[in-house]
């Protein structure tokens, strides 16, 4: 009896977010789908903000079930575990869930007496990737569990600070602010210099110097950075401007490494147009995207407003600054002059590079209530969960063949755009629409699409006609886009055609294709 063995039959691919059957209810009172906890704490990583409120969760609680569930996994199932750690900061960008994640697993796996899986030490080196990191992780490990620091942290520190410090990152990131300065790491951890760079040792005793006898600390003579920042430094107030304004004086400051925020210090005086034209050729693409509206107070010229336009318009540059789509977004919302606006609207398209042309009909689901307004994506954001669902789901319309691009809370309706058109013109059209009816936006807008993708935090209202999931066909697959990592998820996922993803990048996109092909989607790191 030939049942399966036919030209006709199709797989059933699998995608990683799995629901394990069991019932729970969303904040609203819908009925909710409990996930594994590989794939609840998936979902909560990609989304969190450490400390973060949210609308139906606090900070703290937030912080709690992160920490709850990176022990229980770093000991249950450490290699996965290192994965997420190590991918989360890597091409997830994000750093403090990554480094308190690191920390919890250390401390989970010595307490437990765990052997098995990475080592302590390789996982706390996956998540060092800046020069201030290492400080940052031991600041987190002493407030939490005191100044008795084991010798795995003690040791992923030195294999960092080996390859994370130099002359640059020194001026950077070794301030008087900081709580743990590089000369108190090496104090700690008495990292031996990188065999492969001779100057380490010098930097390091200079390092240590700075911190225990700034006043007669000098920089090795062979580095020339540090040399030229300590002469630009020694030089009195009443000349520093001059050299500003100087022919060649931006390429004095690049040469001593002066940063865009030490400059206004070092000057003792305001940033003005000559200053700031002096320090952007040194600024980094996503430093220039944060600084627009000051350029635009400053009054800098039209020549240099151009290079600031090529550089943060740039394809290779977006793509290795590794931001958020919405942080272009946040830049055009603030930044006064329109000769800003399609350099933005250009980098906010290249941030979107894995968002995919969808083929046939597919209907797109914004959420906007409440919800999704209630807290900023973080400290440093204005922005909120509502407008990075606009610009996903907006960015999804754009590039299918056929979509429709519906926006819900309370209520329901169609955002009309135009093939071609501007993202940031198209978010212009959304609005603010209280509650969460998400399965009464399936059932009046779908009108047998290929596919739905739903972005939302996934927490509806109770529906006499069920999840919104149920409303589709089961044939036709349905993809939620998590976008918050609360606890219950508003349908089933893993297979079947329910499928769930998550995070503040468009990199969870590539998933789409490769289960319209048959093909399983696996976690990020395991590809």
């Amino acid at each position: 009896m030939a049942r399966f063995n036919t030209r006709t039959a199709k797989a059933r691919p699998v995608s990683p977010v799995r629901t394990t059957g069991r019932a729970l209810r969303t904040a609203l009172g819908g009925r909710g789908h409990e996930r594994d906890a590989r794939s609840e704490l998936f979902l909560l990583a990609v989304a969190h903000f450490v400390s973060q409120q949210t609308f139906h969760e606090s900070g703290a609680d937030r912080d709690d079930r992160f920490v709850e569930l990176v022990r229980e996994l770093a000991v249950s199932d450490p290699a996965w575990t290192a994965g997420l750690l190590g991918w989360l900061r890597g091409e997830g960008n994000l750093r403090t869930a990554a480094l308190v994640g690191a920390a919890e697993y250390v401390h989970a796996r010595l307490e437990a007496g765990a052997t098995d899986g990475p080592s302590n030490r390789r996982v706390v080196d996956s998540v060092l990737q800046r020069p201030d990191e290492p400080g940052e992780l031991l600041g987190y490990w002493t407030a939490t569990y005191g100044r008795a620091v084991p010798q795995p942290v003690k040791r992923g520190l030195a294999d960092a600070v080996r390859r994370l410090y130099s002359g640059r990152s020194l001026l950077k990131y070794d301030t008087a602010s900081r709580g743990y300065r590089f000369g108190d790491i090496l104090n700690l951890v008495h990292a031996a210099p990188d065999p492969d760079k001779p100057w380490q040792g010098e930097l390091f005793r200079y390092a240590l110097d700075r911190r225990h006898h700034p006043d007669t600390a000098v920089p090795p003579a062979s580095d020339r950075l540090l040399t030229a920042h300590r002469e630009l430094m020694a030089l009195p107030v009443e000349e520093r401007r001059a050299i500003v304004t100087s022919e060649g004086g931006a390429e004095r400051l690049a040469a001593a490494g002066m940063t865009w925020e030490a400059l206004a210090g070092w000057l003792q005086g305001p940033m003005d147009k000559a200053a700031w034209e002096a320090v952007i050729p040194s600024m980094g693409p996503m430093a220039l995207v944060r600084n627009l509206r000051n350029f635009d107070e400053a009054g800098v010229c039209d020549e240099v407003a151009a290079q600031v336009a090529a550089r943060i318009s740039d394809p290779a540059e977006v793509a290795r600054s590794r931001q958020f789509p919405f942080r272009y977004l946040a830049a055009y919302q603030h930044a006064p002059s329109l000769r800003w606006a399609y350099p933005l609207e250009q980098a906010l398209g290249h941030s979107l590079a894995n968002v995919p042309a969808l083929p046939g009909r597919t209907l797109v689901l914004v959420d906007r209530s409440g919800s999704m307004f209630y807290s900023r994506l973080s400290d440093r954001s204005e922005l909120n969960r509502a407008d990075a669902a606009a610009i996903f789901g907006t960015a999804l319309a754009l590039r299918a063949a056929d979509a429709d691009l519906v926006e819900f809370g309370t209520t329901s309706d169609r955002v009309e755009f135009r093939k071609g058109e501007s993202v940031l013109k198209v978010l212009e059209r959304f609005g603010d629409l209280g509650g969460t009816d998400t399965t009464g936006a399936v059932r009046a807008h779908y009108r047998g699409h290929d596919r739905v993708l739903i972005v939302t935090d996934e927490q509806y209202a109770f529906s006499r006609h069920g999840a919104p999931t149920e409303q589709v066909p089961a044939q036709v697959p349905v993809y939620t886009w998590n976008l918050a990592g609360y606890r219950a998820g508003h349908g089933p996922s893993g297979e079947r055609g329910r499928h769930t993803f998550g995070g503040l990048s468009d990199a969870a996109f590539r998933m789409v294709p490769l289960l319209e092909a048959a093909r399983d989607a696996r976690w990020p790191w395991e590809r």
